[in-house]
């Protein structure tokens, strides 16, 4: 059976023509694997499956994930982190070969996963944003999570439950363009023209449904949560407990996002 996997241009680059065709081919693609997103099984036999490079100074790591949760890209980390992770299974610096999952590093990646949520009878357009590994604040070296707290520095405000629309983050705004998702912007710096905070590697298709309520709204729901909160969810009814059970641990903030873009 063909392997649905996705090996970006980007990804072909620096891994070469011929090592993409084998893993296209089958020859070096493992069967299953652990999302380097989300942490759960996957099948690059039985669904769409995405190669994610992992770059240092001089050693590259090639891991997996579900295209739902990240699209083929490269990923560039500090040496460092690499190589101590090569290390760990007994690789070799310089050593391109797809490894298991658990070579990557915890160099956090956010996962973005667009859905509808039903507030006050209403469904609303929104982003669920989580990263892969606990996010540090730049220049720390310590073990905690700041994702939340850096957020919450922006502007984000933490949700106790669902019961209403966040406020507007004015300042940040989600660029749609031709019906696909392409970034998140914030402000830039000194006020001065937005830039990406997040961006999609290739653009996110979203659902028929998830554009007529964007459009209407004209606003997008950002929620966001520290790793391991939300996970992969399959239904949106299931991501809706997700963040529900998020919200009632303290785990998750939350903004309206003007839309930029149709």
């Amino acid at each position: 059976m063909p392997r649905m996997l996705d090996v970006s241009d980007e990804v072909r680059a620096e891994i070469g023509d011929e090592e993409a065709d084998r893993l296209l081919a089958g020859e070096t693609a493992p069967g299953s694997y652990d999302c380097t997103s989300c942490r759960t099984p996957g099948d690059c036999e039985q669904e769409r499956t995405s190669t994610v490079l992992f770059i240092g100074d001089e050693t590259a790591v090639l891991a997996f994930a579900h295209a739902g949760c990240l699209p083929s890209q490269v990923v560039k980390v500090t040496e460092e982190q690499l190589q101590g992770a090569v290390r760990s299974i007994g690789g070799g610096a310089g050593d391109t070969r797809p490894q298991p999952e658990k070579a990557v590093p915890e160099q956090a990646v956010l996962g973005v996963t667009s859905g509808l949520v039903l507030i006050a009878g209403e469904l609303h357009p929104a982003l669920v944003v989580e990263p892969t590994a606990p996010v540090v604040r730049p220049g720390t070296t310590g073990r905690g999570d700041d994702f939340l707290p850096l957020l919450i520095e922006q502007g984000f405000m933490p949700v106790t439950e669902l019961s209403a629309v966040p406020p507007v983050l004015h300042g940040w705004s989600v660029l749609l363009a031709v019906g696909q998702l392409h970034a998140v912007l914030q402000p830039g710096p000194g006020g001065g023209r937005p830039v990406a905070w997040w961006q999609a590697h290739q653009p996110l298709q979203v659902t028929e449904g998830w554009r007529t309520a964007a459009n209407k709204h004209q606003q997008v729901l950002m929620f966001a949560a520290p790793v391991g909160s939300i996970g992969r969810q399959p239904r949106e009814d299931l991501l809706r407990e997700a963040l529900d059970k998020a919200a009632a641990g303290g785990q998750l903030v939350a903004s309206a996002l003007p839309l930029a873009g149709t």
